[in-house]
């Protein structure tokens, strides 16, 4: 069988990473050194004429880092991947890769605080103009925003916090229509629940902080490119044109499936510098071996959960793609067959103060600014992480003034309700 027929589980333990490359370490090893010895000045040429594949520098490529970016891009489908210090760099050098001659981007406005923020605040400053598409599921919106100078459509494979579910086939379909490509910020879902490429997107970005590593203990960030756009189309010259990083030769040309990712590393790596450190490739590595499993047993505790809350007589409303009248249940049953994901958010009935309360007295639930972890978390977003967008940006995103968003572990279910259930009696008593 070749690695191409293995299954997921399989592929998590297994791809990218061969034993007799590696002195038959069973474990992947840290190389946690900062260069690679070119043995002679021969091989350096090789190296450099791209004649012969190897590392020299840890800021470029780094062996254990190889194994991470292999394995992603195994379990996502992918023609290759980029591993990157945080998942900011990696949205940040995806967008400045396909838009760095002053282009735009059409994004969904249903982001990630710190995507919105970039795309609203710092992009511009760059030449890079964004358009919102208002409505996420009104495939006219998206046409709406593209217009001749368009280089690519971004949304998140499910919405943080709004937890809404992108139509991935419908907007790449759209997107192939006019020669651009979409990229998809798969954080949420994790590779485990969802394949964007499958579905036609062409980059796939992940915050592998979060379910992919899956225990709050490396920051880091990962581009899969699907390898099938045409780069060479005309929109984008600088996969075309002559290029200093590759002898003066054509990225496209001499990388025609991996372009994406390769530009990546030689031009934003390289030169900007935001690397992954061989050991958290390593700590995000021995999360990727567990992640079936783990996102499983989330789900589960997950869907307890969202019943128990959905019932609740303090819950105003909860926000999960499979409950039964959610607006996107039939996405979710398209895109979502394995579980709709770990992480939701519900309307608290009462006032700051008893929402106050109500964190303050939980007992298992981290109040932390994260989500994907081991551990159950919760989190006010239109204060903790949505706080520096005004209230309409706040409210297109789904951090209203009353939303809690929960990101549901590993715990036993009954503990992780039980919790919620006194910290509930607490605030009417």
């Amino acid at each position: 069988m070749s690695e191409n027929d293995y299954g997921f589980e399989t592929l998590q333990v297994r791809a990218g990473y061969k034993p007799e490359e590696h002195n038959y370490a069973s474990a992947v090893p840290i190389y946690q050194t900062t260069a690679f010895n070119f043995g002679d000045t021969k091989r350096l040429d090789r190296l450099y004429s791209l004649e012969e594949e190897g590392f020299y520098y840890t800021r470029i490529a780094n062996p254990t880092t190889e194994v991470l970016e292999k394995r992603v891009a195994a379990l996502e489908g992918g023609t290759a991947a980029i591993a990157l210090a945080s998942g900011m760099a990696a949205i940040t050098y995806a967008l400045l890769n396909v838009a760095e001659y002053g282009g735009e981007i059409a994004a969904v406005k249903t982001l990630y605080s710190g995507s919105f923020n970039l795309f609203n605040h710092i992009l511009p400053r760059f030449g890079i103009k964004v358009r919102w598409i208002e409505d996420s599921y009104d495939i006219e919106s998206f046409r709406k925003a593209i217009t001749p100078n368009t280089k690519a459509i971004f949304a998140e494979s499910i919405g943080n916090p709004s937890i809404s579910v992108l139509d991935i086939e419908a907007v790449a379909k759209l997107a192939h229509e006019n020669e651009i490509p979409l990229i998809v910020d798969n954080t949420l879902p994790s590779p485990y629940l969802l394949n964007p490429i499958k579905y036609g997107a062409d980059i796939v970005i992940h915050s592998a902080t979060k379910a992919i590593g899956g225990h709050g203990a490396a920051i880091a960030g990962i581009i899969v490119e699907g390898g099938k756009f045409n780069w060479g189309n005309g929109k984008f010259p600088q996969f075309t044109e002559s290029d200093y990083s590759v002898q003066n030769r054509n990225i496209y040309e001499v990388f025609p499936t991996t372009a994406f990712t390769t530009r990546i590393r030689f031009r934003y790596l390289s030169d900007f510098g935001a690397a992954i450190s061989p050991f958290n490739s390593f700590l995000i590595l021995q999360g990727i071996e567990t992640l079936a499993v783990r996102v499983k047993q989330e789900v589960e505790n997950t869907e307890a959960i969202v019943k128990y809350l959905s019932n609740h007589p303090n819950v105003a409303w909860v926000r999960y793609p499979s409950l039964q009248g959610d607006r996107n249940k039939k996405l979710a049953e398209k895109y979502l067959t394995k579980g709709s994901g770990t992480i939701f958010t519900f309307g608290f009935k009462g006032n700051q103060e008893e929402i106050n309360n109500f964190i303050n007295s939980l007992k298992l639930f981290s109040f932390v600014a994260n989500i994907g972890d081991s551990k159950s978390l919760i989190v006010q977003p239109c204060i903790a992480t949505h706080g520096t967008l005004n209230v309409e940006d706040r409210n297109a995103s789904g951090a209203f003034p009353e939303a809690l968003r929960l990101s549901i572990g590993l715990e036993k279910a009954e503990d992780l309700i039980a919790d919620l259930n006194q910290a509930f009696d607490k605030v009417l008593d």
